[in-house]
């Protein structure tokens, strides 16, 4: 693993703001041709990184084809069809007070981006960012997570493009590589990982005035309501509290369930996860949960659910991780209060805490009691309650009926509030993150004088205020007595004092 002083990272922005300026000649179109052809080798070598990641951070393979193939081409995709219209000039009205005028706007590359990545989606992570700033139009330093470098693999991939290979510039090191990266002033960083290392991201980038997007932690809720059809919404909360091992910022955990289905809930949970299979090894896909990827995650794992035992929850299904064993079984955890660790703080492992909630007031409460607001989820047959709870949860995306799907849909932006960060991937939004806009006001020019300009006299000033008078009181008659006064303020304008 290199080390600040084993590698140069001056070196890695040097070379990539000269890509950047050679890279300048494409245009978007040429960009979108790399990103097709990206497209195209992520596919034909889907199995081979398949394998590797699943190697590196343990997952199943299911869950790396869903999550980092299906994903990251998802995204591609979308970006081949919709960012010419995202990323063009813009026509923008121009108001009458401007007659004359033309508005447009412009969406610039900010030059070299920083993209810092964590290590439980290592593919997929990478991807999306890169190419969203690539077809931006900017050059890359990216740093994959030292827990799960895939030392390798990004570049080998990328070596389909000889624009993206030039474009981006990997970097391996642990937090204090990064903390040297964010010092060569990138234009912009764009991080993906825990509060605490965005929060020390964010200080650092503040002194060097660097502006941020940061996706931070979640602890994501899951409100099901009385009338929801049972089945769905049980194994929804299956899937998403235990999907990669639990190990997703998006994660459902935190489960809430109406009293009245309360019973009958848990015991169809409990009854589906005992036919999870549960291994190391996956050669052939029929595997549901794989291994976590670190250590010291596992033991959070560990920690969360030893105090929420200690504080009087009962083990509901699964037990307490083994000291040696990244292989963790799935843990249901009932009679769970708001004072847990489990509840209140981040798990990121495959723990699902349920809580009970009599109405509609008190689930969303509940759901919004809460330091983070990344995602959440709703179950319920009555439309209308799903949208009045969705637009009263305090996060950044809903699925209604579903779980993890609002990020599902690259056209959607993702990203929360409050704790869980701020900025936002994926959609236009987040493709315009990787771009500063650039407003243009066009002018015919000649020689006449604007009436704004000097010289200021009573006159003016008489004549600017029955302008203001004609163009924002509505009587008969508005649009010429605007004209009328617009022109006079004009003629008016060129005399001297």
């Amino acid at each position: 693993m290199a080390t600040p002083e084993q590698h140069d990272v001056k070196l890695d922005f040097l070379a990539a703001k000269s890509a950047f300026q050679q890279q300048k000649s494409l245009t978007l179109r040429q960009r979108l041709d790399e990103i097709r052809r990206l497209k195209e080798t992520i596919l034909a070598r889907r199995e081979d990184i398949i394998e590797r990641v699943m190697a590196e951070v343990g997952k199943c393979r299911t869950d790396a084809l869903i999550a980092e193939i299906i994903g990251a081409v998802d995204w591609l995709q979308w970006l081949e069809k919709y960012a010419t219209g995202i990323l063009s000039d813009k026509r923008v009205p121009t108001p009458i007070t401007l007659l004359g005028k033309k508005s447009r706007l412009f969406h610039e590359p900010y030059g070299v981006v920083l993209i810092i990545c964590p290590w439980n989606y290592p593919f997929h992570n990478a991807i999306t960012g890169i190419a969203a700033a690539f077809v931006a139009g900017n050059a890359v330093v990216y740093k994959p997570s030292e827990h799960s470098p895939c030392r390798g693999l990004i570049e080998d991939i990328l070596a389909c493009s000889p624009a993206l290979s030039a474009a981006v510039k990997v970097v391996y090191g642990d937090g204090i590589v990064g903390s040297q990266l964010i010092e060569q002033g990138p234009g912009k960083i764009f991080f993906t990982g825990s509060c605490a290392t965005g929060e020390r991201i964010m200080a650092q980038a503040s002194r060097l005035l660097i502006p941020v997007e940061l996706e931070l932690g979640g602890k994501d809720p899951m409100l099901v309501f009385a009338d929801a059809v049972l089945e769905r919404p049980v194994m929804g909360a299956l899937w998403g509290a235990f999907t990669n091992a639990g190990q997703s910022c998006s994660a459902v955990e935190r489960l809430l369930v109406q009293n009245e289905i309360y019973d009958k809930f848990l015991a169809k949970l409990i009854a589906q996860a005992e036919k999870l299979v549960i291994r190391s090894q996956d050669p052939h896909g029929d595997v549901d949960i794989g291994r976590m990827t670190v250590a010291f995650q596992r033991d959070k794992v560990t920690a969360h659910v030893s105090d929420a035992l200690s504080r009087g929850a009962t083990l509901a299904f699964g037990k307490l991780p083994s000291e040696d064993d990244l292989l963790v079984s799935p843990i249901i955890l009932t009679d769970v209060t708001p004072d847990m660790l489990v509840w209140r703080e981040e798990t990121f492992g495959p723990v699902l805490p349920i809580m009970r909630f009599a109405d509609e007031a008190e689930a969303v409460k509940l759901a919004n009691d809460s330091e983070y607001g990344l995602c959440a989820s709703v179950f319920t047959a009555d439309r209308e309650r799903a949208l009045r709870v969705a637009r009263a949860l305090e996060v950044g995306g809903v699925s209604i009926n579903n779980v993890n799907m609002s990020e599902g849909n690259p056209g959607l932006p993702f990203g929360g509030y409050k704790k869980s960060g701020f900025g936002k991937l994926r959609g236009p939004e987040g493709l315009l993150g990787f771009t500063r806009s650039k407003a243009v006001l066009i002018d015919s020019g000649g020689s006449k004088v604007e009436a704004n300009w000097y010289p200021y006299t009573a006159g003016k000033y008489e004549r600017f205020l029955r302008f203001l008078t004609a163009l924002y009181t509505p009587k008969f008659g508005r649009i010429v007595r605007i004209a009328w006064h617009g022109l006079r303020l004009e003629a008016f304008s060129q005399r001297p004092r």
